[in-house]
This record gives C-alpha cells, structure tokens and sequence, in this order.
C-alpha cells in the first residue's frame, strides 16, 4: 500500500512559478515509478510528466516541455514538479500519481496509486 499526498498548489500569474511536492509513504519499496497528471473543468485529466525510479529517466507531455521540470528525492520518497512560464491553459488540479510496473508511462491506467490532488490556478 503506497499514500501520496501534494502540496504547492495555489494561485500564480501567467509567466509565473510554482513548485508541486508529493510525498509517498507506506510500502514505497514497491514503486517503479512516479508522475503528474492535471483535470482542467470540463477535460479528461491528463499526463504531464513521469521519471523511473530506478534511473531518473523523465518523459514529459508535449505542452509542458521546457517549461516544466519533474525531479525526485529518493531519501525522502518525494517527487517535485517545478513549473515556470505558467499559463492560464495550465489552470488544473494536479494529481501524483505512482505506478509498481513499467509500460506506458504516459497512461493513467498504468498508475496504482493516487493522490488528492492540488489546485493550480493561473491568471491572464
């Protein structure tokens, strides 16, 4: 059993910062790996990014790419999600996510556990 819980969320400016934070707790031993995924109102939540434990490889979603940074902290079984140049099509709630398998990293159902999500907010 693996708990993940986000932090960081909050409201920023369009061409600001913020930086996401989930800690997993419980049998982490287990994880393979561990990603963001966001739900704007009205859309299907979707994969921003994932990195292996075992290597720190990432694999970003094609809107994020140079804006946004995934990084993990194994002794603390936490993993970051820094975003800069924020946009108001950023606006979600964003999810961590930790998956015990390798496969199809940017697929939700890869995922076993969830977290409780955190609200972005970005304003034009």
């Amino acid at each position: 059993q693996v708990q993940l819980v986000e932090s960081g969320g909050g409201l920023v400016q369009a061409g600001g910062s913020l930086r996401l934070s989930c800690v997993a707790s419980g049998r982490t031993v287990s994880m393979s790996g561990m990603a963001w995924f966001r739900q704007a109102p009205g859309k299907e939540r979707e994969f921003v990014a994932d990195i292996r434990w075992s290597d720190g490889a990432t694999l970003y979603a094609e809107p994020v790419k140079g804006r946004f940074t995934i990084s993990r902290d194994n002794t603390k079984n936490t993993i970051y999600l820094q975003m800069d140049t924020l946009k108001p099509e950023d606006t979600a709630v964003y999810y961590c996510a930790a998956r015990t398998s390798g496969g199809i990293r940017n697929s939700r159902t890869m995922y076993n556990y969830w977290g409780q999500g955190t609200q972005v907010t970005v304003s034009s």
